[in-house]
């Protein structure tokens, strides 16, 4: 019996893809994950990848044809604690200098977390 909220044979997928914000100023990158119910992962990009381009094209983005995939090992629907990305890099860079290439190059437009 499929779980609860899960179509018979699809998974949970979960598709980075990346865009260059063009018209904005000093034209950042934006990487954005989607959750995708698909039977395959091959549907899930192509899903993505679909509403990538439409996102894009509403937003005046560009979709730089960059989309991984990852599947969701959940039961159902997903919820609270549930992985949903995992990318490993081999790298010889240490800890701080690996943070610091990837993670937080100091151009990151975020904002901070404050505790309640």
């Amino acid at each position: 019996m499929a779980a609860a909220g899960m179509a018979e044979g699809k998974s949970w997928y979960a598709v980075r893809c990346v865009f260059r914000w063009d018209a904005s100023e000093g034209a950042p990158y934006e990487e954005r994950l989607t959750l995708w119910q698909a039977v395959s992962m091959d549907q899930a990009i192509a899903r993505a990848e679909g509403e990538a381009r439409t996102y894009a094209r509403e937003n005046d983005h560009r979709y730089l044809e960059l989309a991984q995939c990852y599947r969701l090992d959940t039961a159902g629907r997903p919820g609270d604690g549930d992985e949903v990305f995992s990318l490993l890099r081999d790298s010889s860079l240490g800890e701080e200098a690996y943070l610091d290439r990837y993670f937080d190059t100091g151009h990151e437009h975020q904002g901070t977390a404050t505790e309640a």
